[in-house]
């Protein structure tokens, strides 16, 4: 089946779209990439979805444009993706849409919200649709994040030791695939969420991130700062646990920021920069990582990668790209593999990674041009990944 995944990360600057073969092979899933494109959000579009992003007040009517426009922007770049990954044979198109709340408090998740509505995607591609994957999942008790993390064990299910997969987007997440116990996956802070809201403060708007961590490399950590932001009571929560811009956000930022006014806004970013790689390193050392796997846009800031060696200190830490999943487009043809589970009949969570009280078939279909016609339910569930350079 070829399949194309579209996802919209928490940084919102853009839509990807992964396309790949997908098949069963006996109990291996078997995903063969067959290339990646990418869109920005227009300008006007990203402004709207960052005017209404909480902690802002927004109105059902906002919403309402939002939905249609992020959802006709999906469905260009499934275009897109058709015609130039997968010669205009697609069979599938899987749509995360774009996070604009998750509904988290005392460590449970009681609803999440994906804005991007699926009927503009079918209409303009003719493919069926997968879409509202996470709801499932917080509806059978989970925590509806990080919802990959059953691509990511099939994916690293018998490499020896505990290797653990690393997501580097505006929130960080980690699975440990491996080890003496069960899988486990959860957020473990943020990402580039603080360091990107501080450089668009600090910056007047004239840089949206720390290109090349170049920011970040002229300035010093603040000791001070930094342990004010490790006081974050998140950080001491317990798995499986998830958080999102609703907690990281520029006000937060300006509330820590209180009295480090003075500070460069080099050394703010500095700071901000090992955080992350402080808290990526504490949750996967307390998992006994013996190797970490990173993906994500945070991948590429060479010196929020030099920090978080650092801080590992001897752990290699790799790009997933070295086990054939290029780290920029591993997520999108994470939710192409969710999708192609859920039109199978397939459960696409892992209990033990989101916390929910049993796996679930994720998502809500929507028909393409033609109706719908569903492949046979598969026999069994797969239980490893393997990564092919042929189509099927």
């Amino acid at each position: 089946m070829r399949v194309i995944g579209l996802l919209s990360g928490t940084s919102y600057d853009a839509v990807d779209a992964a396309a790949a073969d997908l098949w069963l092979d006996a109990d291996t899933l078997v995903l063969a990439p067959l290339g990646m494109v990418s869109a920005p959000y227009p300008a006007g579009l990203r402004a709207a979805l960052a005017a209404a992003l909480p902690p802002a007040a927004t109105t059902m009517e906002e919403v309402c444009r939002l939905d249609t426009s992020i959802g006709r922007a999906f469905a260009s770049l499934a275009v897109r993706a058709d015609e130039e990954l997968c010669g205009g044979r697609a069979d599938l198109v899987v749509s995360h849409g774009q996070t604009v709340y998750h509904w988290s408090e005392g460590g449970t998740v009681h609803g999440t919200l994906q804005l991007g509505e699926a009927a503009w995607i079918a209409e303009a591609t003719g493919r069926p649709v997968v879409s509202g994957l996470r709801t499932r999942d917080v509806a059978a008790g989970g925590q509806g994040a990080p919802l990959v993390s059953i691509v990511d064990v099939l994916w690293l299910r018998g490499r020896p030791g505990v290797p653990v997969a690393l997501n580097l987007g505006g929130i960080a997440n980690i699975t440990v695939a491996a080890g003496a116990g069960s899988p486990a996956a959860f957020d473990t802070g943020p990402a580039n969420a603080l360091i990107d809201a501080a450089v668009r403060h600090l910056t007047g708007g004239r840089l949206r991130y720390d290109v090349d961590g170049a920011l970040a490399g002229r300035g010093r950590v603040d000791e001070a700062l930094l342990r004010r932001l490790l006081d974050e009571p998140y950080y001491a929560q317990p798995p499986p646990k998830t958080t999102g811009k609703e907690v990281f956000h520029l006000p937060y930022l300006r509330a820590v920021l209180a009295g480090h006014e003075a500070l460069p806004a080099e050394d703010v970013v500095a700071t901000l920069t090992r955080l992350t790689a402080r808290t990526v390193a504490d949750a996967a050392r307390a998992v006994r990582a013996t190797e970490v796997f990173a993906s994500g846009g945070g991948t590429r800031n060479p010196v929020l990668m030099a920090m978080l060696r650092t801080e590992l200190d001897g752990v290699p830490v790799r790009g997933s790209g070295e086990l054939g999943l290029p780290s920029a487009a591993k997520e999108a043809y994470a939710f192409a593999v969710l999708g192609f589970l859920t039109v199978h009949g397939i459960a696409g969570t892992v209990p033990a990674c989101t916390g929910a009280r049993h796996a679930s078939v994720l998502g809500s279909l929507t028909p393409g041009r033609h109706g719908l016609r569903l492949p046979e339910p598969a026999a069994a569930a797969p239980v490893r990944m393997r990564l092919s350079p042929q189509g099927n």
